[in-house]
């Protein structure tokens, strides 16, 4: 009896417990920015970026593993400042934009490296070539967004790929291999 009573008690206790799950957030790209920067000859480091793109966002505040991104870049949206440059890069000598006007990151896994970051592992698609891509992620913020009253989370990313990756090795090694990616992101509770 007294087996069968405290059964009952911890299958009570467990049905009352609530289960935290992923919460969607929305991105505020008024206050988000993506952009890319490379070593030019080695004299400077030549910066640019995407202005079109689109996220979707999960996180789990308890257990951020459970946490997701998908992530969507409209490379015809490219940016160096530069008009002669930016027509270079969207052509077939880079992204290639007629024949692949996206490029996409999918994580696969979160791990929490620290109190306010953490190692997003993912699957980046650049000219339909899949490479495995690690982002470092710092939570700036996490909580209630003092104008709009919402539950928000800002993000610092950073990323290093290889260009020569995605079939996009013209003049490697004069001009960097290696692209610095970087994304500053406001998100905020979709539907509050």
């Amino acid at each position: 009896m007294i087996r069968f009573a405290t059964t009952a008690i911890a299958l009570t206790l467990l049905s009352g417990t609530a289960f935290a799950e992923p919460v969607a957030y929305v991105f505020d790209k008024s206050h988000s920015n993506l952009s890319f920067s490379y070593n030019h000859l080695g004299f400077s480091t030549t910066e640019g970026r995407f202005g079109d793109w689109t996220g979707t966002l999960m996180i789990d505040e308890d257990a951020p593993e459970n946490s997701s991104i998908a992530f969507t870049i409209d490379t015809t949206s490219l940016d160096t400042f530069d008009s002669e440059r930016d027509t270079h890069f969207k052509s077939g000598d880079f992204f290639d934009i007629e024949n692949f006007p996206e490029a996409s990151f999918t994580s696969t896994s979160v791990e929490k490296t620290g109190d306010n970051t953490l190692k997003v592992s993912g699957d980046l698609t650049i000219k339909d070539i899949t490479k495995p891509a690690t982002l470092d992620v710092t939570v700036t913020t996490l909580g209630e967004h003092p104008m709009t009253k919402q539950q928000a989370a800002g993000f610092a990313v950073t990323s290093v790929i290889k260009r020569s990756d995605y079939g996009m090795d013209m003049f490697v090694p004069y001009v960097g291999d290696e692209v610095t990616v970087t994304f500053h992101g406001e998100t905020a509770v979709a539907g509050e």
